[in-house]
């Protein structure tokens, strides 16, 4: 956490400071483990000061925050970021403060509790070399050949392989657990045996899944740590077919228990009966229509 319908959230939540004119930029006094910012804050202080916020963007999980002079903030969330425009959950985890003038929000602030998020101003010829050159397709872009392209020669499983930024960008452990239910794909299914109608499933999965997700604006899980720029929690956990389901019965099927295992570290989460390695359980068809 958090994912891309997280990061799309926290994008939305912060676009009224476009507009907005940048009186200051400062790294209010944190005990905790300090999280890296480049260039140095007195440095983005003197580059942005004055400037005016023309745009908000998102690559992957990254905020991507444009002044008028092209120069760009990005904003790495990682495991337990956030962008706010309220007040944060705790004020010993603040990281980041930019004070504006001229619109809607006094400040725009990054909180990270764990300290493992990453801010960096970028001058407009850096964007592409530092960050663009890292993704794949927008996980709500990409299309099943652009897909197939990137991951079909792979003998990894395919739920570890939607986590490789630089095949898909934007999917986490959780959306790729609930990508693949909804797609009814096994997620131990390696890649290279994977069929061209098991690729437009995912890819059609992918986009249902991401898009309600974003719509109830992310998944606050039980530790409470993620919520959106107003500082309230997402509502998608409410809907989850599979994650953190393990022994309970299949939403879909009825005839089998949420299983959970590991991959890479990772929990998976997954039916066995109505999730193939091959063919199409006949529950599935609905729910991907």
């Amino acid at each position: 956490m958090p994912e891309l319908p997280e990061v799309e959230t926290m994008r939305r939540g912060v676009l009224p400071i476009v507009g907005s004119r940048i009186e200051s930029v400062d790294r209010p006094p944190c005990l905790r483990r300090p999280i890296q910012i480049r260039p140095r804050i007195d440095a983005i202080d003197r580059r942005l000061r004055h400037r005016f916020v023309t745009s908000i963007g998102r690559r992957g999980k990254r905020v991507m925050i444009e002044m008028d002079d092209g120069q760009v903030m990005v904003i790495e969330p990682r495991m337990t970021g956030l962008v706010l425009l309220a007040d944060p959950p705790t004020t010993e985890h603040l990281r980041l403060r930019i004070v504006l003038s001229g619109g809607p929000c006094e400040q725009l602030l990054f909180w990270d509790r764990r300290g493992l998020g990453t801010v960096r101003l970028l001058h407009p010829s850096e964007v592409a070399s530092v960050i663009d050159v890292k993704l794949g397709n927008d996980a709500l872009q990409i299309t099943p050949d652009q897909l197939r392209m990137k991951l079909s020669a792979s003998r990894r499983a395919i739920k570890i392989a939607l986590l490789d930024q630089s095949a898909v960008a934007g999917i986490g452990n959780l959306y790729a657990a609930e990508i693949l239910y909804v797609a009814g794909i096994d997620p131990r299914t390696r890649c290279d045996k994977l069929t061209r109608p098991q690729w437009s499933r995912i890819v059609a999965a992918t986009g249902k899944v991401l898009q309600l997700a974003i719509h109830h604006e992310g998944s606050t899980l039980s530790d409470g740590t993620y919520r959106n720029a107003l500082n309230n929690a997402g509502g998608y956990q409410n809907y989850h077919r599979v994650y953190d389901r393990a022994g309970k019965p299949c939403l879909r099927c009825g005839d089998a228990e949420i299983r959970r295992i590991v991959q890479a570290q990772r929990s998976t989460f997954f039916c066995p009966n109505c999730q193939q390695k091959s063919g199409l359980h006949p529950s599935v068809s609905a729910e991907i229509d």
